[in-house]
């Protein structure tokens, strides 16, 4: 199946000042958040896309959405494939072109619906903007009206009760999960292909997160939704997720199944997240594995892999440059040339 989203060597950096007091542009430091990253989504699809703070998963996701900040330098491929078999990079296209995609096409859920929802809007209009600012062919011509109905069927989408009369509350009169379902909705009521869910339940208890993630797969089964579902939480992406992506310090360290991944990971780091997980079966009289070292600075991240001064098992060639991703087992893939000695 042709993929609905190819991510194909993106490169994101941002500006970091300059060394010295030159004022040409050899001179400004940069900072490298994501590195010769790539991965597909097809469509009805769920990639979970796995690291710590810091890896660079939510920079990808803006950079996919094109909502970086002007200074943000991408290079690399992000290619979207049109319902009639046309496909564009996203890194390419003109604002507007994007402006339309987004909403119809790509939708996102960001990571804090108290900070990304308006504090002196009712939900209900927040809903209602989106439908007016981003629908296209027949529901552009939806007026003013028609985007509050369509708004609070969505809320009915997302189990929000009364969805008439809570469409007129005001973001602070809900609560964490209300506000976590009102996102969702916005993201949904276009009826997008693809849902960017950015930790939907980071900030949430553990009975409110798992109605979230229900919500969410019975949303993708209902609208035939691909996702692409950030998380630190390697618990939750196994509930979710069909294939798993894993960054470590920006770059692509592995992509698997999700079988591949919990069950026969290849990388080191992938193997050291997944030993520091309890499970039912872990020894309570001993302490749980933990990886030594910590995630580098981006201005301090190696030429090689940006595991290596943390991993056991490093050779010198993982200093010299970053490695290339190895097939392990079909549709496996690992960054590690330690592999290729085994």
């Amino acid at each position: 199946m042709a993929p609905l989203l190819d991510v194909r060597q993106l490169r994101i950096e941002f500006p970091a000042g300059r060394t010295g007091g030159a004022t040409n542009d050899s001179s400004v430091q940069k900072l490298v958040a994501v590195r010769d990253l790539s991965f597909t989504i097809t469509p009805g699809e769920v990639l979970g896309l796995v690291g710590e703070s810091g890896s660079g998963k939510s920079v990808t996701s803006l950079a996919i959405m094109r909502l970086l900040p002007p200074q943000a330098q991408t290079s690399g491929k992000i290619l979207w494939t049109e319902s009639g078999g046309g496909e564009r990079d996203l890194l390419q296209v003109p604002e507007e072109e994007v402006r339309q995609l987004r909403g119809s096409g790509l939708a996102m859920i960001f990571q804090e619906p108290m900070t990304a929802l308006n504090p002196v809007m009712r939900v209900g209009h927040q809903i209602a903007e989106a439908i007016l600012a981003h629908s296209n062919g027949q529901l552009r011509r939806v007026n003013k009206a028609g985007a509050w109905d369509r708004a609070v069927e969505a809320m009915k989408d997302v189990a929000i009760p009364d969805p008439e009369r809570r469409s007129r509350d005001y973001p602070h009169q809900l609560s964490g999960g209300m506000r976590q379902r009102v996102m969702i909705a916005m993201a949904i009521v276009n009826r997008p292909q693809l849902l960017i869910a950015d930790e939907p339940t980071t900030a949430l208890d553990v009975t409110i997160q798992a109605q979230i993630l229900e919500l969410l797969a019975e949303l993708r089964h209902r609208f035939g939704l691909a996702m692409l579902f950030i998380s630190h939480d390697l618990a939750v992406v196994s509930q979710v997720a069909d294939r798993v992506a894993v960054l470590y310090a920006g770059n692509l360290v592995e992509l698997g199944s999700k079988q591949d991944i919990f069950h026969s990971a290849a990388h080191p780091y992938t193997r050291g997240l997944l030993h520091a997980v309890p499970t039912l079966q872990t020894d309570r009289q001993q302490a749980l594995e933990t990886i030594e070292g910590t995630v580098p600075a981006l201005h301090a991240v190696p030429a090689g892999c940006p595991f290596e001064p943390r991993c056991a098992w490093r050779v010198d060639e993982c200093a010299r440059a970053l490695p290339p991703l190895v097939e392990v087992a079909p549709g496996h893939w690992a960054r590690c040339p330690v592999l290729n000695q085994q």
